[in-house]
């Protein structure tokens, strides 16, 4: 019986990943993420499958961030009705996380349709609404990290903690044949060492083949320790000359991150007492739920909320869910720190924040997290010196400042770090990573006499 894995995506990109595994006629689905680029590229990809999904035995869904998730209620739409096995954390936040992505569709379309109408255009519709969103998680099945359960014939699924996110999971599966076993690892997002919040990824043993995404595998970050440091240096910077510190922010993980060191350093009095504010109702729910999950924090986080000292309240930490008290903040000329969506600048409360403010030479743009090419926020991170916000011009005079120190994706000596954990390996597919990140990580691992390959989108490899 011949097993495959099919890339569908998040292949030579960051974006959209989803894998095909097929053990005979049996096939079982790894994420289901949505492709993020220009428009016409969006729907293309996100609607266009290679694959039967109705077809389709099982997915196992590594965690909720939606270039991993987000395409899931499309797949619906197009027939797919097996179970989706993730753990419980994953399974709240993805709820939360695809009803937001339909409302971001649904607003994107509204707003594209008035101009469409106006230039006698086909109109468009959205992948899928709020409402389609909300139908998704019912298909779903919470499993424990390190339980080994049945999820189709002959295949067996593990979840064990990735440290990425709360709730994520590396996947794991051990598939018979009347030939051979093979256990599969499937490493997409992996975390890092040391992160708050987070235990440390688990690394597992005895596998065959590994799926490993490669993010930053040119890249060596700074120690996360140095993120602190880095933040005080550039909060106090800001404030100093009565400016506002602009921070986009995915809403899930590093929304919270960000609260739990804002909190450190407010405790020790390292930065000046301003307003905070989290202008997100997304991240506002999802703050709540790192409170009800409490099991899947480590044990430092934990023994905090034992003894009463919750890092996600702060005395002047506001989270903000009404449009009306968002915009207000346009025109509060006081100096504060605002953490919004989206984390790549590409909608959200962000963008008006930044229409406002970008043109200053008093504030401040922190960037924490990856921006992707062709984004506003990879043009923030380049400062060029004109960016274009809502289709108006807009010179970027406010301070840029990058602290790659927060990342939640393992770095080069990370990522081989963990694979010689995993020896020895028939073979490592490298994927969720631009071309040339992947080439460098591939060239490194291959140094060291491993057998790496970076797969094409839609390439069938069969495993021996």
């Amino acid at each position: 019986m011949p097993v495959k894995i099919k890339f569908l995506g998040g292949v030579r990109t960051v974006t959209g990943s989803s894998h095909l595994i097929s053990a005979g006629n049996t096939e079982v689905l790894l994420d289901a993420g949505l492709f993020q680029g220009h428009r016409d590229a969006f729907y293309k990809i996100n609607t266009t499958f290679n694959y039967n999904p109705r077809t389709i035995k099982a997915m196992v869904l590594s965690h909720a961030h939606i270039d991993h998730c987000g395409n899931i209620p499309n797949l619906i739409k197009q027939g797919l009705r097996c179970k989706i096995y993730t753990t419980s954390a994953t399974k709240d936040l993805a709820d939360l996380m695809l009803i937001d992505s339909g409302k971001i569709q649904e607003e994107d379309v509204r707003y594209l349709n008035k101009i469409n109408r106006r230039m006698n255009l086909p109109l468009r519709k959205p992948l899928y609404t709020a409402k389609e969103a909300s139908r998704a998680t019912k298909i779903f099945r919470s499993i424990s990290y390190n339980q080994k359960f049945c999820i189709a014939k002959d295949i067996y699924a593990t979840i064990v903690d990735a440290g990425h996110i709360l709730g994520s999971g590396i996947t794991i599966l051990d598939i018979k044949t009347p030939e051979k076993n093979l256990r599969l690892g499937y490493a997409v997002d992996l975390g890092r060492k040391n992160l708050p919040l987070l235990d440390d990824p688990v690394i597992p043993k005895g596998l065959d083949y590994l799926i490993l995404e490669s993010t930053y595998g040119a890249r060596q970050h700074r120690p996360i320790e140095e993120a602190q440091s880095k933040l005080r240096e550039a909060i106090s910077r800001a404030l100093l000359r009565r400016g506002k510190v602009l921070i986009p922010s995915f809403t899930l993980e590093r929304t919270q991150e960000l609260i739990y060191y804002l909190n450190e350093l407010l405790k020790e009095k390292l930065i000046p007492s301003v307003p905070i504010y989290v202008d997100s109702p997304l991240a506002t729910s999802i703050t709540d739920l790192f409170q009800y999950h409490l099991s899947f924090l480590n044990e430092k986080t934990r023994r905090a909320f034992d003894r009463g000292d919750n890092p996600f309240e702060l005395l002047n930490l506001r989270f903000i869910r009404d449009q009306k008290e968002s915009k207000a903040l346009n025109t509060d000329k006081r100096p504060m720190i605002i953490i919004a969506g989206s984390g790549m600048c590409e909608s959200g409360r962000i963008l008006h924040h930044l229409q406002n403010n970008i043109a200053d030479t008093r504030n401040m743009v922190l960037v924490v997290g990856y921006m992707a090419q062709d984004t506003l926020g990879r043009k923030i991170v380049e400062k060029q010196p004109i960016v274009k916000i809502f289709g108006i011009e807009y010179e970027l005079n406010a301070e840029v400042v990058v602290i790659n120190a927060f990342s939640g994706h393992a770095d080069q000596r990370e990522l081989v770090e963990y694979v010689s954990g995993c020896l020895p390996l028939k073979r490592i597919f490298l994927v969720h990573g631009e071309l040339e990140q992947a080439q460098v990580l591939a060239g490194v691992l291959a140094e060291k006499g491993l057998d790496v390959y970076i797969p094409d989108k839609d390439e069938e490899v069969l495993l021996n």
